[in-house]
């Protein structure tokens, strides 16, 4: 008898070994239980939603047909393995997704032995089966694995290098394509499109199966029976529907993808907050308004169309808009093409994802020093997203890229004013802003620039306190740096730019205070704190400095105020360590950077 009210059979699976026991008449009442489950759930809490809808049965029919966890079962992305996480024996914890020390949001090796493979980014499933099939191979072990990859995941260029490599090697490995039109937004590309996908699968050496409804539980069992025991690479071809079971999230998958919670009967979302504007929307509003008077602007996105903002301007300029689906590496240097031809291309993406696309950044865009502009919107602590989605680490690998101007801004005015400075820059640039609203400062429609590399004092020390103090911040941050210094009457630099720095303002500050104190919403390895260490030991400048920002560590999920606290980055965390660091032997010439010789 199942141990949840209203539930006859879902308290009495915790594990797949429990799913395995079922009588199969049952398997199709588990699977209205499941989803019944998910939404109930969901609707209270959030979290991503409508792709996991569409895998109820996909998931049933996996656990109940391979010997998971001996059989490694590889999801591409968490959205789509909520009904995964419940049949592995976290059903009870569903409550606790996306809290601080909560079930994690995608698929971590560390919460369970079902998570064969972590992931918070897409297209990396097929990779990793084939990783896991060579060492079945090596090690002589009788496993099969299993790759769950979405249509929108086959839009990347690493699906395609993992299948035509898998072909070649002529493993063991089984590919379902679980295809439901969508990325976050509707699907792009020519695969999507073509009548029959069987041929290409083919010719890649994969034995193709399908399309079959991923829903029928009567059909993907039987066809993953026939797969378990196939010799060489299998690839399932499965349709589905995203926010399959719940009307309002099949009517509009978009919009459900990710919630903050509804209405389980009605599908009603809450009412939006009347709060200031976020900074996606300061994007997108920029973005409109620059077309209008720039023909030459295009805007290009990895897939992120709602994400970025971007759905405004793909209505008003159709011909100037490109997603390149999930394809960050394509997505940069299809820009450097645009940029070379005299376009003035808008790269808009994620921070987290903008990693991907490294090599291009650096060697078709930087080295040519062509003017393209970067939008990486979720800089620093995201929040419920987790340790993949933070951008903890842009500044680092970004200021170290020749050419390329990094600009961080403080308030909405800024990151208006820099997305335009990036436009009219006649190189590389990037605006990184954060994920939410910023502190309500008031924001023209006019496309004013900054002069690059200038910084601006936001706070004067008012009295004649020694030791004198000066925090150099940089971004969202500067707003917490402003209630810190209130406590401490220090001075407040709004750095402004990570790339170039405002090398005269720091050397002024240097000569003028006691202690300098970096702050930024980046790893303190190689961030912007760093920069200002190289300009002080560049020129042989003595004075006590104290870098704050992110640890050397994956932060995890919370809310973005739960997480500054955790890391010492709120107004009291910032004042216990700079007083802290003022009783430390009287800022002694011995304790002070650099160390003369």
């Amino acid at each position: 008898m199942s141990d949840i009210p209203g539930y006859a059979l879902l308290g009495d699976v915790n594990t797949p070994q429990d799913l395995r026991s079922l009588p199969p008449e049952q398997l199709p009442a588990l699977a209205v239980e499941l989803r019944r489950y998910l939404i109930e759930t969901l609707g209270r809490i959030g979290g991503h939603f409508a792709a996991s809808l569409g895998t109820i049965e996909l998931a049933l029919a996996l656990h109940r047909v391979f010997d998971t966890p001996n059989d490694r079962l590889i999801w591409d992305v968490g959205h789509q393995a909520l009904p995964h996480k419940l049949l592995t024996g976290r059903r009870t914890r569903l409550e606790t997704l996306n809290r601080k020390g909560g079930l994690a949001p995608f698929l971590m090796r560390a919460e369970s032995q079902y998570d064969a493979f972590g992931a918070g980014h897409s297209s990396t499933s097929i990779s990793a089966a084939l990783g896991m099939a060579v060492a079945a191979k090596l090690a002589g072990e009788n496993r099969r694995a299993i790759a769950v990859i979405g249509d929108g995941g086959l839009t990347a260029g690493m699906a395609y290098e993992a299948l035509n490599h898998a072909g070649q090697l002529g493993l063991d490995l089984t590919v379902v394509l679980n295809d439901n039109g969508m990325s976050i937004s509707p699907n792009v590309g020519a695969l999507n499109e073509r009548p029959s996908l069987a041929p290409f699968f083919e010719t890649l050496g994969f034995a193709y199966q399908g399309p079959i409804d991923g829903h029928s539980l009567s059909a993907l069992i039987p066809a993953l029976e026939k797969l378990k025991d196939a010799r060489g690479p299998q690839l399932l071809h499965v349709k589905t529907v995203k926010g399959k079971g719940f009307a309002a999230a099949e009517r509009d998958s978009i919009k459900y993808h990710r919630v903050t919670g509804f209405d389980p009967v009605t599908g009603a979302l809450p009412a939006g907050k009347s709060a200031a504007p976020s900074y996606t929307q300061i994007f997108s509003d920029w973005l409109c308004d620059a077309a209008e008077k720039n023909p030459k602007l295009v805007a290009v996105t990895p897939a992120m169309r709602e994400g970025s903002g971007l759905g405004e301007f793909a209505r008003r300029f159709p011909d100037r808009y490109l997603d390149a689906g999930i394809a960050e590496q394509h997505a940069v240097t299809l820009a450097a093409g645009l940029a070379c031809e005299g376009f003035h291309p808008v790269v808009a993406t994620y921070s987290t994802f903008f990693q991907r696309a490294y090599d291009q950044i650096i060697h078709d865009v930087a080295v040519q020093n062509l003017p393209v502009l970067f939008a990486l919107d979720r800089g620093g602590l995201v929040g419920p997203d987790g340790a993949t989605h933070h951008g903890a680490f842009d500044f680092s690998f970004l200021r170290c890229i020749p050419n390329l101007v990094v600009m961080a801004p403080s308030d909405e005015a800024d990151c208006r004013r820099m997305l335009a400075t990036g436009l009219a820059h006649s190189g590389p640039s990037a605006v990184r802003y954060p994920r939410g609203s910023g502190p309500g400062a008031q924001v023209s429609r006019d496309l004013e620039t900054l002069p690059i590399g200038k910084a601006r004092v936001v706070r004067e020390a008012r009295g004649h306190r020694k030791p004198r103090v000066a925090i150099l911040a940089f971004g969202a941050l500067v707003q917490t740096a402003l209630e810190a210094a209130e406590l401490l009457d220090a001075t407040v630099v709004d750095m402004r730019f990570v790339k170039p720095l405002d090398v005269a303002l720091i050397l002024d500050l240097a000569r003028e205070n006691d202690l300098l104190v970096t702050l930024e919403d980046n790893v303190i390895a190689g961030g912007a704190g760093s920069g200002v260490n190289e300009v002080l030991a560049s020129h042989q400048q003595h004075v006590a400095v104290m870098n704050l920002g992110l640890p050397d560590q994956f932060i995890e999920h919370g809310t973005r105020e739960e997480l500054l606290v955790q890391c010492s980055l709120d107004c009291a965390g910032i004042q216990r360590a700079i007083q802290k660091r003022l009783r430390a032997k009287d800022l002694s010439e011995k304790e002070r950077f650099p160390v003369a010789s």
